[in-house]
């Protein structure tokens, strides 16, 4: 004779259904936050910044091997955000000598986030999954030629599981940077 289930068994059944669900979507309101713009700013706290009304944007290097994050293009990107930024706060961009030196850096390395989550038969084993994506690192110094001595950086990371996205994120990440 074939075996019935009673109503305990169908309400665990369902109680371990509805906690998975719950557990899934939790995890998928999480994740874009896992993988969410992150910025830090570090400055020199005795450096009178008032003083500083010129700056010249010296140097700019892109390390990374796709070629959306790597070219002239975005380059320019950069340093045109840059230049709004500073200019926005009322500092003037001259080719000469300068109060402040912009020097920054981006560059793009694939990661691989590994992830685990219950499975299996009522939810007893654990299941992992590599998730790759790319992840995006702008640094901005601005240091005092006078003194040859790092007066401020922001250190800008974006996540995205495709680096031609990061390109897209690369004003949000100065703005962002130089408004801290």
């Amino acid at each position: 004779m074939p075996k019935v289930f009673d109503t305990a068994d169908t309400r665990g059944v369902i109680r371990l259904s509805l906690q998975s669900a719950v557990v899934l979507a939790l995890g998928l309101v999480a994740a874009p936050g896992a993988l969410a713009q992150k910025v830090t700013v570090e400055f020199d706290r005795g450096a009178d910044f008032s003083q500083y009304k010129t700056f010249a944007i010296r140097n700019g290097q892109l390390n990374s091997r796709n070629p959306a994050l790597n070219s002239d293009l975005v380059k320019k990107r950069i340093e045109s955000d840059i230049e709004n930024a500073l200019t926005a706060r009322g500092l003037t961009k001259v080719a000469g000598r300068s109060d402040l030196n912009v020097r920054y850096q981006f560059g793009a390395a694939r990661k691989t986030e590994i992830e685990r989550y219950t499975a299996g038969w009522y939810g007893m084993g654990t299941r992992v999954v590599r998730v790759p994506y790319s992840e995006g690192t702008l640094v901005i110094d601005l240091g005092n030629p006078a003194t040859t001595s790092l007066v401020w950086r922001a250190i800008a990371t974006e996540e995205k599981s495709d680096p031609s996205k990061i390109e897209g994120k690369l004003d949000d990440m100065v703005r962002k940077s130089l408004e801290k």
